[in-house]
């Protein structure tokens, strides 16, 4: 297993639908963690690299409505 994580800024807030979406992505197999910086409107997701990678984490992301930019590279 390979522990990733992979960061990326938001638009639009997550209402209640989105979020009970983002909470069901942690049933695919390889997502270990999702949190939020609401602050700096930052999603990042924890995954397993051997399973997943980082468009798959951006695909997901995005069937749950929330818009998401470009990845962010953090120091």
């Amino acid at each position: 297993m390979t522990q990733m994580d992979v960061s990326f800024r938001y638009v639009n807030r997550p209402d209640e639908r989105m979020m009970a979406a983002i909470d069901n992505m942690r049933e695919v197999y390889g997502i270990r963690r999702v949190s939020f910086n609401e602050k700096e409107q930052i999603v990042r997701v924890e995954y397993d690299a051997s399973r997943l990678n980082e468009p798959v984490v951006a695909k997901l992301l995005r069937n749950t409505g929330l818009a998401i930019g470009d990845k962010l590279v953090l120091a």
